[in-house]
């Protein structure tokens, strides 16, 4: 099994918005509540490349099992050297590698867009992804409480920074 990675194309929308709505209604991954269309993911993903932040794909045997993007960490312009990230793996292949190999790839990738610092903001029940970001040299950089509420029960977000 060789996974390669591999800019995103508007072509992996459909297998993207799967991915997304699957963590949407199972999860805490994200903070949504109602599923998302593939005409509101591609718009999404567009604005992101429009300003130049990559979104990439981890593929195996030409089918996308993952992917990952950073955009903005929030609007005011002395944030521009700072990205929030997200990295995703179809829930049938996780365990495999790919979130490590797109994670790694983001972080290349913001080295070389000259950006300063990476966060992830993670919900606190969600230990594996903390764990998996300590991995990568990230840092616990705040804790939140109650900052989303879903499935009827409030939770709480965990700041994770990596300086790059």
């Amino acid at each position: 099994m060789k996974i390669k990675i591999r800019p995103y194309h508007t072509d992996d929308a459909h297998v993207i918005l799967d991915i997304i709505n699957y963590n949407i209604l199972h999860s805490t991954a994200l903070y949504d509540y109602k599923p998302r269309t593939l005409e509101n993911q591609i718009v999404i993903f567009e604005e992101k490349r429009q300003k130049g932040f990559p979104i990439i794909v981890a593929v195996i045997d030409d089918e996308v099992v993952g992917f990952g993007y950073y955009s903005e960490f929030r609007f005011r312009e002395a944030y521009k050297f700072t990205v929030e990230h997200s990295v995703y793996a179809h829930p049938n292949h996780h365990g495999k590698g790919i979130g490590k190999l797109i994670l790694a790839e983001l972080i290349e990738l913001a080295k070389e867009q000259k950006l300063h610092t990476m966060i992830g903001v993670i919900d606190s029940e969600n230990t594996s992804s903390i764990e998996f970001h300590k991995k990568f040299g990230f840092e616990n950089a705040g804790f939140i409480k109650e900052s989303g509420y879903k499935f009827d029960r409030w939770l709480h977000s965990v700041f994770m920074q990596k300086m790059l």
